[in-house]
C-alpha cells in the first residue's frame, strides 16, 4: 500500500485543482518558502481525519482552510482534498486495486466524506485508516516538531503512538465505543424506568380523586350533618344531588 496521488481544490494555497502523483519508493517537495509544501502535508494529514485545527497550521476555526482569495482570485466557497492510495495488497477491506478517499468542507460550516465515491461518515475514515500508520494520531506523519513533542509528552501521549504501531488502535476504539453505548443503554433504561413510575403515580392520584367523598357540612342536633351534594360514584352508577337529598329521590348519573 503507498499513496498514488493526491487531489487538491480549494484548499488553503490551492484554488485550481491540482493533482500530483507519487510513484512506489521516495518522493520529495521541493521549492521556495511560502510556496505550499507544507500544505500538501496539511491536506494529507485533514483528509485523514483531523479534526484540530492547531494541527492544520490554521487560524481559529476550520473555515481558514477554504482558499481566502487573493487580489487576482475571489475567494473559495469549498475545500476539497482526495487520496489515491494502492490497495494491491489488500490493506484496506475494499474491493479493487485501488481506493479513493475524499473529505469536502463548505464555509457554512458542513462537510461531506467519501470513500470510493461513496457518502461516508467521518468515523468511517478514521476507522479505516487505523492500524495502517495513516490515522491522524500514526506515525507515518512527523511535522516539524513532532519528535521533540512525542518526547517530553505524557505517558498516554506516547501510548498512542505505540498502540497504532503495534496494531491494537482499531480494538481499543470499538472497546471504548461499545462502553459509550452500554452507559447510553444504561441512562435510558433508568430514565424508562422513572417514567413509568411517574406514570403511576400519576394513575394512583386520578383514581383517589376520582373515589366518592364526603364533605362533612355544619352541625345538626350536636351531630355533624353529612352533605352529599359533592358525592359522586364513578362507572356511571347513580349520583345524589342536594336536591335530589332533599326529595329523597336519586339522580340517575350521566348516560355513556
Amino acid at each position: 500500500m503507498y499513496l498514488k496521488a493526491i487531489e487538491l481544490h480549494g484548499f488553503k494555497s490551492f484554488p485550481d485543482k491540482t493533482r500530483i502523483e507519487f510513484d512506489r519508493g521516495m518522493s520529495a517537495v521541493v521549492g521556495p518558502n511560502g510556496s505550499g509544501k507544507s500544505n500538501i502535508s496539511d491536506a494529507i494529514r485533514w483528509v485523514l481525519g483531523e479534526t484540530r485545527v492547531s494541527q492544520l497550521r490554521s487560524g481559529g476555526k476550520m473555515e481558514d482552510i477554504i482558499f481566502g482569495g487573493s487580489r487576482s482570485r475571489n475567494p473559495m466557497g469549498f475545500a476539497q482534498v482526495t487520496l489515491v492510495l494502492d490497495n494491491s495488497d489488500h490493506t484496506f477491506d475494499y474491493e479493487g486495486d485501488e481506493i479513493s478517499v475524499s473529505r469536502k468542507y463548505y464555509r457554512s460550516g458542513d462537510s461531506e466524506y467519501y470513500i470510493n465515491g461513496r457518502k461516508v461518515r467521518l468515523r468511517d475514515i478514521q476507522e479505516l485508516f487505523m492500524d495502517t500508520g495513516l490515522g491522524r494520531n500514526g506515525y507515518s506523519m512527523v511535522s516539524q516538531g513532532r519528535v521533540s513533542e512525542i518526547v517530553t509528552s505524557k505517558p498516554e501521549g506516547r501510548r498512542e503512538i505505540f498502540e497504532e504501531a503495534s496494531g491494537i488502535a482499531k480494538f481499543r476504539f470499538r472497546k471504548n465505543e461499545a462502553e459509550r453505548k452500554l452507559e447510553a443503554a444504561q441512562r435510558a433504561h433508568h430514565a424508562d424506568q422513572a417514567g413509568q413510575y411517574q406514570r403511576q403515580q400519576r394513575r394512583h392520584q386520578d383514581v383517589d380523586s376520582g373515589r366518592a367523598h364526603v364533605v362533612v357540612h355544619g352541625v345538626e342536633g350536636g351531630q355533624p350533618r353529612q352533605d352529599h351534594r359533592h358525592t359522586v360514584r364513578t362507572r356511571g352508577k347513580s349520583r345524589t344531588s342536594r336536591k335530589g337529598e332533599r326529595e329523597g329521590k336519586a339522580v340517575p348519573g350521566p348516560r355513556r
